[in-house]
């Protein structure tokens, strides 16, 4: 399994011979050279993407400021397609998912969680997902194909465009989070080019602190994030020894919790003011005990971290339950004393099967599966545009 695998429509034109490009797999260096290819100024990127994701267009006839000569080529030899929005579900808490179809066989979901003081966005990375973890129902659907950058960043361009007409307020995408479908930095080329896209300000211009990936624990895909990215990192622990993390997450056999950490302290002395985000599920009688809690505090200590207990919630044949409030509230103050900041996470559109750990779009070939302990420790992360990640 490799941890990058760009689709098609990503690569440069040439490599693609008699295929129409989708505007939306490119950042703005790609989209620059393939306007290069065309004969035109490479400049010109920065008008067609701010009508591409300010103004929505998936047409060129309204680009008013790009010349018709110039919008006969890009429609001759580009498209501007976005995953189709099949079913749209709105929670009791205003919680909202969009299941999108990416392809005949395979479709994902988006989910958009409101707050007072902002608005995040939680996109898919794959379809599937090859981590098995056994608290996740994504893991048990198995693993199809990674998406390409048009389909992540697509996920933002429909549910923006969606949340537009929206009725109520507060309904701005201020943040997104790579948490739903799939592990992200097994699809690194593809993800990192749509986060950049997210932060471009021709695009949706978000800081990096409010772009966040969250992982299972690529230990070098992340040091390679660290190089081209320095978006806020997330990382899924749930244990806090390699025997029970190796039993929740396969991964863990690969990558056990020592290098993991490690990763992380290197990942932390880009920005020492910005903490690391650990994810911690909680299983009834598996993790949760307050020596648990003394354990997890030990492990970070001395690093810039803050810790999100997150509810278990349940799907059909997990094996496992969500522990009693009290359980998890005793063991976030357990953290807090010990001086680590610690929230529990509230579940959020769990009435839509929106919450954490509950996505599972629809996943084919599933025969084609991978596990996550066939990860091997050597893959080449070199992404496809180096350069087109820079700054």
């Amino acid at each position: 399994m490799q941890l990058a695998e760009p689709s098609p429509s990503s690569l440069h034109p040439a490599a693609i011979a008699g295929a129409r490009v989708n505007v939306l797999d490119c950042d703005r260096v790609g989209l620059g050279r393939l306007l290069g290819d065309l004969g035109e100024k490479p400049w010109r990127s920065t008008q067609i993407m701010r009508w591409v994701y300010h103004e929505r267009h998936a047409a060129y006839g309204g680009m008013t400021n790009i010349g018709k000569v110039l919008r006969g080529k890009l429609e001759s030899a580009t498209e501007i397609r976005a995953p189709e929005v099949v079913l749209d579900h709105l929670s009791a808490d205003g919680t909202r998912k969009w299941v999108m179809q990416v392809d005949a066989g395979n479709r994902v979901e988006t989910v958009f969680i409101p707050e007072p003081d902002r608005g995040t966005l939680c996109v898919s990375s794959q379809v599937g997902c090859a981590m098995a973890c056994g608290f996740c129902a994504t893991a048990t659907q198995g693993f199809s194909r990674n998406l390409s950058t048009a389909e992540i960043i697509g996920q933002v361009w429909r549910a923006a465009e969606a949340l537009e007409h929206h009725p109520h307020d507060n309904r701005r995408i201020t943040n997104v989070v790579m948490m739903g479908m799939g592990e992200p930095l097994m699809n690194f080329d593809n993800v990192v080019r749509a986060m950049d896209l997210m932060m471009d300000d021709c695009a949706y211009g978000l800081a990096r602190k409010r772009v966040t990936l969250s992982t299972a624990g690529i230990v070098p895909a992340i040091d390679r994030l660290r190089e081209l990215s320095g978006v806020s990192l997330a990382v899924s622990l749930h244990a806090t020894d390699d025997t029970l993390r190796d039993r929740l997450m396969p991964i863990n056999r690969t990558y056990p919790i020592a290098e993991l950490l490690a990763a992380c302290r290197r990942y932390a002395t880009l920005d020492p003011h910005r903490s690391i985000t650990f994810e911690y599920v909680m299983l009834d009688g598996v993790n949760d005990s307050p020596a648990h809690a003394r354990a997890l505090a030990r492990l970070l200590r001395g690093m810039p971290a803050k810790v999100n207990l997150i509810p278990f919630n349940p799907f059909a044949g997990a094996g496992f339950r969500r522990s009693p409030p009290p359980v998890i509230d005793a063991f976030r103050e357990v953290l807090r004393a010990l001086g680590l900041i610690c929230i529990t996470r509230r579940t959020r559109g769990d009435d839509i099967d929106a919450a954490c750990g509950q996505l599972v779009g629809k996943v084919m070939a599933r025969a084609a599966r991978h596990r996550a302990e066939a990860v091997p420790r050597d893959v080449p992360l070199s992404p496809a545009f180096p350069e087109a990640h820079a700054g």
